[in-house]
Order: structure tokens, then C-alpha cells, then sequence
């Protein structure tokens, strides 16, 4: 066993040594992929022609063309919130008028009802106005009535009485001494 780990060390720097000249005697990269200069620098040309064209004729517009979309969304952004806050404003403004319109109506409908009660007192007040007149003249009327009744009650006894006299004392009366009977029975019967 310790032979080979002195042969490894003795081995080991002819080994080193070997790798070293095989890769220096190896060819470079650009050796190893043929480049030549003349041939990358006309490359670069033509890169840098193509990269101007692309950059002047589809770079530059396509930026130019975000550039504007990008105001253009801004624009609407803006435009957007401006709406929002006008909207919002319409609706506390709607609110505020709904509000007002609920308090007049309210008013209003108070006012209609106190009015309602106003005027049915009015008409009840009218009716009983009504109805006691009409019981006092009712009532008047029934007075006549019966005033006139016993008026006519008390003419028609007296004609009776007198009547009755005459049949009693059977001899005619003459229109003075009817008129006399009549109006004592009238005085004794208003007596009565």
C-alpha cells in the first residue's frame, strides 16, 4: 500500500506536466470556429443598419403608439373618476331633494289631514246647527198644531154646549145669546 502512494506522488507532477502542453498546443476559440475579423466587423454593420431601420421604422412608432394608448388610458382614468365624483355628487343632490320632496309631502299631507278634520267639524257643527233647528221648528210647529187643535177643540165644545143648551131648554137661542154661550164655554174651557 505504500508503494502506490509513492508512485501516486511521483506520477502525480509528470502527469501535471503532461496536461499542461496538451492544453497549450490545443487550438484558441476563435481558431476553433473559424472567425475572422473582417467577417464580424460587417456583421456588426449590418446588425447596427438592421437594428436603426428596426428602431426608426417599428421600435419608435410601436413606442410612440403606447406612448399614446398610455395618455389615452390616463385620459380615461381621469375622465372616469371625474364621472364617479359627479355621480356621486348627483346622488347625494338626489338624496337631498328626495328628502326635501318627503318633508313637503309630509307637510302637506298634514296640512290636507288637519284641513279634513277642520272641515268635518265644520259640517258636524253644521248638522247639529241644523238639526236643532230643525227640532226647534218642529217643535214650534207642533205648538201650533196644537194650539190650533185646542182652539178648534174648544170651538167645537162650545158649539156642543150650546148645542146641548138648546135641547136642554129646548128653545132656539138667537145668534147673540150663541155667540154669548160660546165665548163663556171658550173662557172656562181656556180655564181648564
Amino acid at each position: 500500500m505504500l508503494h502506490s502512494l509513492f508512485l501516486a506522488v511521483v506520477e502525480a507532477p509528470a502527469a501535471a506536466a503532461h496536461a499542461a502542453h496538451a492544453v497549450a498546443a490545443e487550438p484558441g476559440i476563435v481558431e476553433k470556429f473559424g472567425l475572422e475579423w473582417k467577417y464580424v466587423v460587417v456583421q456588426a454593420i449590418s446588425f447596427g443598419i438592421l437594428f436603426v431601420v428596426l428602431y426608426w421604422k417599428g421600435i419608435k412608432p410601436t413606442i410612440a403608439a403606447m406612448d399614446e394608448r398610455t395618455h389615452q388610458i390616463d385620459a380615461g382614468l381621469k375622465y372616469a373618476e371625474e364621472m364617479e365624483t359627479r355621480l356621486a355628487a348627483t346622488q347625494q343632490q338626489t338624496e337631498v331633494a328626495l328628502k326635501e320632496a318627503q318633508q313637503k309631502a309630509q307637510a302637506i299631507v298634514a296640512e290636507a289631514q288637519k284641513a279634513a278634520k277642520e272641515f268635518a267639524d265644520k259640517q258636524q257643527k253644521e248638522a247639529i246647527e241644523k238639526a236643532s233647528g230643525l227640532i226647534a221648528k218642529a217643535q214650534e210647529a207642533i205648538e201650533l198644531e196644537k194650539k190650533k187643535m185646542l182652539a178648534e177643540a174648544r170651538t167645537e165644545i162650545a158649539r156642543l154646549v150650546v148645542a146641548t143648551t138648546e135641547r136642554v131648554l129646548a128653545k132656539k137661542l138667537t145668534d147673540a145669546d150663541r155667540a154669548s154661550y160660546n165665548e163663556t164655554a171658550a173662557r172656562e174651557l181656556t180655564g181648564v
